[in-house]
């Protein structure tokens, strides 16, 4: 049995779209593309190199796909040997040349297809960006933790970790902290339905 991860950078009103620059994701006329480089520090790095330190695969849908892959197979920085080491599992409507190593495209239902990796025996697997996939995977309820890193800005309209379709639940707080530069990095473990209450008036 496989874990599936999802680690992600959100603003305040929960927009994932194009954290690392500008034009990397302007799909639906985003024009806010690089919204978290500001807010970079040593502590996200720490964060990030923690949770990319073991083995693990990548499931990717095919703009996050396109985005690695133009920057990491020449990479040598801290984690391009892991993300070239893994095998990525990428999520298109079309058929995309994958020139990267170890890349296989998700043939079929999507969700059937992350539900029968997570099956298997293998390291974890990974999701890092790919906004729409995720729009499958977590209604579906394929993910087993949540890394949010959470950007202390407003953008206003763009793809959000939880759009339209999100089923409602709660979620149990793993751990928590801040970095000098007001972003909180949260871990975060589905648990279950949510409940409702209501306080006592006088």
């Amino acid at each position: 049995m496989r874990e599936l991860v999802v680690s992600t950078f959100v603003t305040l009103d929960g927009v994932m779209q194009a954290p690392g620059g500008p034009g990397e994701d302007d799909s639906g006329g985003f024009t806010k593309g690089g919204w978290a480089v500001p807010f970079w520090d040593d502590a996200i790095d720490a964060f990030m190199d923690e949770f990319m330190a073991g083995p693990f695969d990548l499931v990717l849908g095919r703009t996050t796909y396109e985005i690695f892959s133009s920057y990491w197979p020449s990479a040598t920085e801290p984690g391009a040997e892991q993300l070239n080491a893994a095998t990525k599992y990428v999520a298109s409507r079309g058929r995309p040349a994958l020139r990267w190593q170890k890349a296989v495209l998700m043939e079929g239902d999507v969700g059937e297809y992350v539900a029968g990796l997570k099956q298997e025996d293998g390291p974890e697997l990974q999701v890092h960006g790919s906004a729409d996939l995720l729009q499958t995977l977590i209604p579906a309820g394929l993910v087993d933790r949540f890394r949010v890193l959470t950007f202390p800005l407003v953008v206003g309209p763009g793809k959000r970790l939880f759009g339209p379709g999100t089923v409602p639940a709660a979620f149990r707080l793993v751990s928590n902290a801040a970095t000098g530069t007001g972003v909180t990095l949260t871990v975060y473990e589905p648990a279950g339905d949510p409940t409702t209450g209501s306080f006592p008036l006088e």
